[in-house]
């Protein structure tokens, strides 16, 4: 599957068109629906498989954020061997009552994983939470930039956004032949 057949199978399952409202607040006609793709075992491994040589060197744990991050670095974690955290909103208030779970984040170099990125919110949000739990971030890592300020955003705050796709590869890889 070339990076075009992979952009076209991605827009095909997930793009949607109407009024959606984004986690940003602004509104969109046409929206990725993660779910789709990340729902798709198949597709979901060729996703992992492609994004696993976009991770830095020297990255030691996978953060994927609630929810939606969460299968992507599962299945990253399979094809780079590197251990995983899952990075809540906000630390439950029970049972550990930890904001990152599973593999431990202090002292080490996090690469956080998103599924797609609009403003880039909640990268900056959970990498300061990561932060301040002692890890060390310097980049994300996510399947679908939609190009609307979210790689600014971060660079400002200190993060570089790595993409596996754009939103305009998935138009262009959409368009009829």
């Amino acid at each position: 599957m070339t990076h075009s057949d992979l952009a076209r199978r991605i827009h095909a399952v997930s793009h949607l068109t109407g009024r959606f409202t984004l986690r940003s607040g602004r509104t969109a006609t046409e929206y990725f629906d993660k779910y789709r793709f990340e729902a798709d075992p198949v597709l979901l491994d060729e996703i992992a498989r492609r994004m696993a040589p976009l991770v830095p060197d020297g990255t030691e744990v996978l953060a994927g954020l609630e929810m939606g991050g969460i299968p992507v670095v599962t299945a990253l974690g399979r094809h780079t061997g590197l251990p995983c955290a899952f990075v809540r909103k906000e630390a439950k208030a029970y049972g550990t009552c930890r904001l990152a779970e599973g593999a431990e984040v202090a002292g080490r170099r996090v690469l956080v994983v998103e599924d797609v990125v609009t403003s880039g919110g909640q990268i900056v949000l959970s990498t300061a939470d990561l932060r301040g739990l002692g890890a060390t971030v310097r980049e994300a890592l996510c399947v679908i930039d939609r190009e609307q300020g979210g790689a600014e955003a971060l660079a400002e705050a200190g993060i570089r956004l790595l993409s596996l796709l754009t939103a305009d590869d998935l138009r262009t890889a959409a368009e009829p032949q």
